[in-house]
């Protein structure tokens, strides 16, 4: 039987410099010292062993257990530390190459014209103001001449919360509230988001608006085209053109769409501006004197003019922009460039 353990430990040993890789190395495990394997085999033979021999023989049975086990551990050791090796050789870089920086964000074109636009407003004495975006019908409709029953309403497509609460269609609620708190002179521009359900290339649900209005006592249509054409001036050159058309508005009387000359072709005609020439770019007109009914304001004693435009509109013409969904689609590609 002592022959037989040496000789098993060192046909083991001699498989196990043979074996290359984990597989191979549990195979020589199972074989050797699995429950059926060589091991087991010899000691079955225990009890032919004469009885003064069977303590010193089954001590010896399990030193070769016992070295084998640790030999096939140290090799299953050194075969993974070879391949950790191997691994890092493979993966290894060069420390002496310059660093990856990582990409800085850089403000949106939406936040970039928004801020320019206030910027040019604020430097004519207007002061910014906000509101909620989830507004009361009182505030978005009532207040603005538009009765629940008026056709003006149908202008103004709607997300509807309850039948008294939605999602703002414009900014002008703002306006009223900060003329319920405030007597004139009022001078003020309300940015923010506004929501209408309509998605295309140059419509989006969720869009941004700018809205101003001046009140103070003799206050004219001379100042409203002036200070529209100064703004527009300073967002699109000196050199812009600059028409004032008769619209409706139920909330200004008169009221009136500013045009610009078409950036696209310079006025020549183009498929932007339908072969016009001319750029509809916001709407403005004198405050109805039913608005100021409502938020108490004598309309023989004080006049005044509003004006809102479209931010992605604005941005859209400043930086040839075809399609509004660019905005909201997060593309670094598209980002960078501002």
């Amino acid at each position: 039987m002592r022959e037989q353990l040496e000789k098993l430990q060192r046909d083991a040993e001699e498989e196990l410099r043979g074996a290359l890789t984990d597989e191979a190395i549990q195979v020589i495990r199972t074989k050797y010292l699995g429950r059926k394997g060589v091991l087991t085999s010899i000691l079955r033979g225990l009890g032919s062993v004469a009885p003064e021999e069977r303590p010193a023989m089954g001590q010896l049975a399990n030193q070769v257990k016992d070295a084998l086990s640790l030999r096939i551990d140290s090799v299953l050791a050194g075969l993974a530390a070879s391949k950790k090796d191997g691994k890092l050789l493979q993966e290894r870089f060069d420390v002496t190459l310059p660093g990856r920086g990582g990409a800085c964000g850089k403000l949106h074109p939406i936040t970039l014209v928004t801020q320019e636009i206030c910027g040019i407003l604020a430097s004519l004495g207007f002061s910014i103001v906000e509101g909620p975006e989830v507004e009361l019908d009182y505030y978005n409709f009532e207040a603005l001449n538009m009765a629940k029953d008026h056709p003006s309403r149908d202008m103004q497509a709607t997300f509807y919360i309850t039948e008294n609460l939605l999602l703002r269609t414009h900014t002008s609620p703002v306006q009223v509230r900060v003329m319920e708190k405030q007597k004139p002179p009022v001078r003020v521009i309300a940015p923010g988001k506004v929501y209408r359900p309509d998605a295309d290339i140059s419509h989006s649900p969720m869009f941004h608006q700018i809205e101003g209005l001046y009140v103070d006592k003799r206050v004219t249509f001379g100042d409203l085209k002036g200070t529209l054409t100064f703004f527009l001036k300073h967002v699109f050159g000196d050199d812009i053109g600059v028409r004032f058309r008769p619209s409706f508005f139920p909330f200004t009387e008169p009221s009136a769409e500013v045009d610009i000359r078409c950036v696209m072709c310079s006025g020549k005609g183009c498929r932007v501006c339908g072969q016009s020439g001319w750029l509809e770019i916001l709407g403005s007109g004198m405050v109805d004197p039913e608005v100021f009914k409502a938020v108490g304001y004598d309309s023989e004693e004080y006049t005044g003019f509003a004006f809102g435009l479209g931010v992605e509109r604005i941005a859209m013409l400043r930086y040839g922009i075809s399609d509004i969904r660019l905005f909201t689609e997060n593309d670094r590609r598209f980002l960078e460039q501002f």
